[in-house]
C-alpha cells in the first residue's frame, strides 16, 4: 500500500503490487537524482522490472514524481482507489490475491512489437544511447548524478544475479553521494525545507499570523492573472480590481490558459478547472472590498500612483486587513507612509511569470506589525511559493543583486562581446538557466534601464550607467516584448538569433570578443558576491547566507548545483574573488569592479559565508 504523498516507493517496489491513493496529493517517484545521488536500495534496479526500461529512465533520469492517474498508466501503481476506503480495500485486494497464488507474483511484459523490441538487446543500446543526450543536453554536463544512475541500470537491467546487481547500484550511489554537487544539492534541499518550518518572524516573536481566505488584486492583465491564478489554484477566493474591461479580461484569459494546459496535460480535469475558474471574479470598482483579508497591489511602477490609490483602497476594506505592494525597485517605507494604519502595510514581490517563478520577497517596512509579515509568509506558502523576509532597500535582495550582474553583461556587449558568446559562457559553462543578456530581453530593456537609473541614483558608482543602454532607450528595442532586442523573436514570442543588427543601430564596431570566458564569467558573477556581502553584513537586507542562496536559486536559476551564490563563493575564495575584482577595476580603469567594505574584510582573512 503507497501512502497518500509517498515521495520514494523504494520499499513498495519489492512488493508484487501496488495500491494508492486517488487523493490529488499523492506523488510518486524517485526523486533522488535531484539531490546529486542515484536511487539506492533497488531503486536502479527493481524500477526497470516493474515498469520498463523507457518508463523507469523517463522517471529516475528526471527525479519526477508522478500524481497517482499518471503512476498508474506508468505501471508504477497496479490499483487506485478513493482515500476514505484505501485500507480496507487493500486489505481487501490483499486477501484475494492470497487465495490464488498464480496472481501473485507479476512481472512487466512490453506491449506491441515497438516496444518489445527496445526492450530486447539491441533496442536496449538505442534507448540508452537517445537517453544518455537527451539528458547530457538538458543537463549541459553539469548535473553528474543521471549519467551514474544510466550506467547503474545499463549494467544491471536484465540481470539475473540479484545481489551483484545491488553491489553495482552500491557503488555508484557511494560515487555520487561524496561529490560536492551532490552536498550542494541537498544544501538546497534542507534550504527548502527551513521554509516550511519558518514564519517570518526574528526568534522569540509570539505573533501568529491570520488565516487568510479571500485576497485582492489591484491590476489585472498578465500580472494580475497569474496572482489570481496561485491563489485560486490553492482554493482562495481572489478578487481582482481595474480600471477598464479588457485588463479583466486578459487577467481572467491568462488565468484560465495556465489551467487548461493542466487539463491538456492531465494533471486535472475539466470539472476541477472549472470549479478553481469560479474562485476567481473580478470588478471596476470595490465591491467586495470589505470580506477580503489581504490585498495585492500590482498596477503601474509610479510612487505617486500607488500612494493615492492605497490610501483609497485601505478606505474601503476591513481597518484589520492587509495592503501589500508587489513593487520590485520603489520604496515600501514611502508608500507605508499612505497606509492610514502602516503596521498593516508591506511588500509582496512576486516574480514574472507569476505561476512559474517560486520566490516570494516578502519585504519588511519600518512599520510593518510581526502580524502582518508572519500573514504575508504564511499566505505565500500557502500559494505554493518560497517566501524570504528581506528589509526594505533598492531593489530589495534580488534584484539588488542581479542589476550589477545584467549590467556587467551590458558593459561586456558594449566593449565588444558578442550576442551569442557572451550568454552562452553563462549558460553552457557556469549554470545559468538564461544568459544574461537573453534575461534583459525577457526582463523587458525598458524596464531595465529605468531600473539601472535608480539604482544609480541610489548608489553611484557602484552601479553605472552603460553609455549603449542609453541609445538603447531610444531605439525603440523593448526585448521580448515588442519582439526586437538583443535576441529575434518569433510571432509567438520564441528566442530566436541574436539581433546582429543591432550593433551598427547603437553605433557599435562588429563584436571581435576581447574578452576570455574567465573574465567574462568573473566581472559578471564577482560583482554579484561584491553587492551580496555589503547587503548582509552592511545593509542588513538578509539576516543569513542561507537566505542569499535561497532567494537566488529560486528567484534568478541560479545554478543548484553550485549550492547558491554564497556557497559558491566559499568554494572560490573570498580572498580570491576580491584579488581578481581589484585587477579587474585596474585593468578596465572602472570604480563599480572594485571591492566593497564588506567583501575587503572577508577577504583579509579569507573569511567564508558559512561557518
Amino acid at each position: 500500500m503507497v501512502p497518500k504523498a509517498l515521495c520514494s516507493p523504494l520499499f513498495s517496489l519489492a512488493c508484487d503490487y501496488r495500491i494508492a491513493s486517488e487523493d490529488p496529493s499523492t506523488r510518486i517517484g524517485l526523486p533522488e537524482t535531484q539531490l546529486g545521488i542515484i536511487p539506492g536500495f533497488g531503486g536502479c534496479v527493481r524500477l526497470p522490472r516493474v515498469v520498463g526500461l523507457q518508463a523507469a529512465l523517463d522517471i529516475i533520469l528526471a527525479g519526477k514524481l508522478l500524481n497517482a492517474k499518471k503512476a498508474k498508466k506508468a505501471g508504477l501503481i497496479d490499483k487506485l482507489v478513493h482515500p476514505g476506503i484505501l485500507e480496507e480495500e487493500t486489505m481487501k485486494w490483499a486477501a484475494e490475491l492470497a487465495k490464488e497464488p498464480s496472481k501473485r507474483f507479476k512481472r512487466f511484459k512490453p506491449q506491441g512489437l515497438v516496444n518489445s523490441i527496445l526492450e530486447g538487446g539491441l533496442g536496449r543500446m538505442v534507448v540508452f544511447s537517445k537517453a544518455k543526450g537527451a539528458t547530457l543536453k538538458a543537463t549541459k554536463g553539469h548535473y553528474p548524478a543521471p549519467i551514474a544512475a544510466l550506467e547503474a541500470i545499463k549494467e544491471t537491467y536484465g540481470m539475473s544475479d540479484r545481489q551483484k546487481a545491488l553491489d553495482i547500484e552500491r557503488k555508484y550511489f557511494c560515487e555520487m553521494g561524496i561529490t560536492d554537487i551532490s552536498k550542494n544539492l541537498i544544501h538546497v534541499f534542507y534550504l527548502t525545507e527551513m521554509v516550511k518550518k519558518q514564519t517570518g518572524l526574528p526568534a522569540g516573536s509570539t505573533a501568529k499570523a491570520k488565516d487568510v481566505k479571500a485576497v485582492g488584486v489591484l491590476g489585472a492583465g498578465t500580472m494580475g492573472g497569474g496572482v489570481a491564478y496561485i491563489g485560486a489554484d490553492k482554493g482562495i477566493q481572489m478578487r481582482i480590481k481595474d480600471i477598464n474591461h479588457d485588463a479583466l479580461g486578459k487577467a481572467y484569459k491568462h488565468a484560465s490558459d495556465i489551467w487548461n494546459k493542466l487539463v491538456k496535460k492531465r494533471v486535472i480535469d475539466k470539472y476541477q478547472a472549472k470549479q478553481k475558474m469560479d474562485l476567481v471574479s473580478g470588478g471596476l470598482d470595490y465591491a467586495g472590498f470589505k470580506t477580503l483579508d489581504v490585498v495585492i497591489e500590482a498596477i503601474v511602477e509610479d510612487m505617486n500612483i500607488k500612494r493615492k490609490v492605497i490610501a483609497e483602497t485601505a478606505g474601503q476594506m476591513r481597518p484589520d486587513a492587509i495592503i501589500v505592494t508587489n513593487t520590485s525597485s520603489l520604496s515600501v517605507t514611502e508608500m507605508g507612509e499612505a497606509h492610514p494604519k502602516p503596521a498593516n502595510f508591506a511588500g509582496m514581490h512576486l516574480f514574472n511569470p507569476v505561476d512559474k517563478m517560486p520566490l516570494v520577497e516578502v519585504i519588511r517596512g519600518p512599520q510593518s506589525s510581526d502580524e502582518t509579515i508572519a500573514t504575508i509568509f504564511e499566505l505565500s506558502k500557502k500559494m505554493g511559493k518560497m517566501p524570504v523576509v528581506v528589509k526594505d532597500g533598492p531593489g530589495f535582495l534580488v534584484n539588488c543583486l542581479l542589476i550589477p550582474y545584467l549590467n556587467e553583461a551590458t558593459f561586456l556587449f558594449q566593449e565588444g562581446m558578442d550576442i551569442k558568446t557572451l550568454d552562452d559562457y553563462y549558460v553552457k559553462n557556469f549554470g545559468m538557466p538564461m544568459g544574461p543578456l537573453a534575461l534583459m530581453d525577457e526582463v523587458g530593456l525598458d524596464v531595465g534601464i529605468k531600473v539601472v537609473k535608480i539604482f544609480n541614483k541610489a548608489f553611484g558608482a557602484r552601479v553605472q550607467i552603460p553609455e549603449v543602454m542609453e541609445k538603447v532607450g531610444k531605439s525603440g528595442r523593448l526585448g521580448k516584448k515588442n519582439g526586437k532586442g538583443f535576441y529575434k523573436y518569433s510571432s509567438e514570442g520564441k528566442r530566436l538569433d541574436p539581433d546582429e543588427t543591432i550593433y551598427a543601430e547603437l553605433g557599435l564596431p562588429a563584436a571581435k570578443n576581447p574578452y576570455a570566458e574567465k573574465e567574462c564569467i568573473e566581472r559578471g558573477v564577482f560583482s554579484m558576491v561584491n553587492e551580496c556581502a555589503s547587503a548582509l553584513y552592511d545593509d542588513r537586507i538578509v539576516d543569513t547566507p542561507d537566505e542569499v542562496d535561497l532567494a537566488m536559486i529560486m528567484g534568478t536559476g541560479f545554478p543548484p548545483f553550485r549550492g547558491g551564490l554564497c556557497r559558491y563563493t566559499d568554494s572560490v575564495g573570498s580572498q580570491v574573488i576580491a584579488t581578481a575584482l581589484e585587477g579587474y577595476a585596474m585593468q578596465r580603469n572602472t570604480p563599480r569592479l572594485k571591492p566593497m567594505a564588506a567583501l575587503n574584510a572577508m577577504a583579509k582573512d579569507n573569511k567564508k559565508f558559512y561557518k
